[in-house]
């Protein structure tokens, strides 16, 4: 299998052209007590942020403000510790790959755990989308093991581009929160339904790449 320090990142996301000189710009200007290991624990704060201004908008939906600060800042330190560990030339592969994909993963559950105990979106229908997104991941990651190829976007909607999104629908939400209280049919609500097709669609990305993956790598003998 490839090494860690060998691996190709792909990551032809839409808005990689502002976001990686402004990681580098940041970078060149963090003090020296600023390093990659505090950015990833900023990063993980971050998430508790956002688990915890989800599950607070039970009370007040102006609480979705305060998520999308824990958004920002989960940006900062999520994005920028990788960053910084190459512009100092201190990077950990192993240890870094280790510690960057098993922080994710719990990003990913205290964050969309967290909109499931929000008045919007449906647990079990969370758990669903959780689901179907940690199989995306774990897709990636074998991929990552087995052909040295990282690639952290699917259609050019990549880690940052899902905060802007998930920001600008929860503004939208503070906008019209009586809409998107509204059951629909079923007893769900508009983004029960959402959620449903996300974690479909990401299942079917996890069965459609896997089994084209398994297929090329059968042809290719290894």
């Amino acid at each position: 299998m490839p090494d860690i320090a060998k691996h190709t990142r792909q990551h032809d996301m839409l808005l990689g052209p502002l976001e990686r000189p402004a990681l580098q710009w940041l970078a060149a200007r963090m003090p020296a007590w600023v390093t990659p290991d505090v950015l990833t624990g900023i990063g993980v704060a971050a998430s508790v942020m956002i688990f915890a201004g989800y599950w607070l908008t039970n009370a007040s939906p102006w609480w979705l403000l305060f998520v999308n600060l824990g958004f920002v800042v989960n940006w900062f330190g999520d994005s920028l510790d990788g960053t910084l560990a190459r512009y100092r030339k201190i990077e950990r592969p192993k240890f870094g790959f280790y510690i960057d994909h098993t922080v994710d993963a719990v990003a990913e559950f205290l964050t969309i755990i967290g909109i499931g105990l929000s008045p919007y979106l449906r647990l079990d229908v969370a758990a669903f989308a959780l689901i179907g997104y940690l199989l995306v991941s774990v897709h990636v990651y074998i991929r990552t093991a087995v052909e040295g190829v990282f690639k952290i976007s699917y259609g050019r909607i990549g880690p940052t581009e899902m905060r802007v999104i998930i920001m600008l629908v929860n503004t939208a939400i503070l906008i019209w929160q009586p809409f998107f209280l509204r059951e629909v049919a079923w007893g769900l609500k508009p983004f029960d339904f959402v959620g449903i097709v996300l974690a479909a669609a990401m299942g079917a990305v996890f069965l459609g790449s896997s089994w084209s993956a398994a297929v090329r790598l059968a042809k290719e003998g290894k």
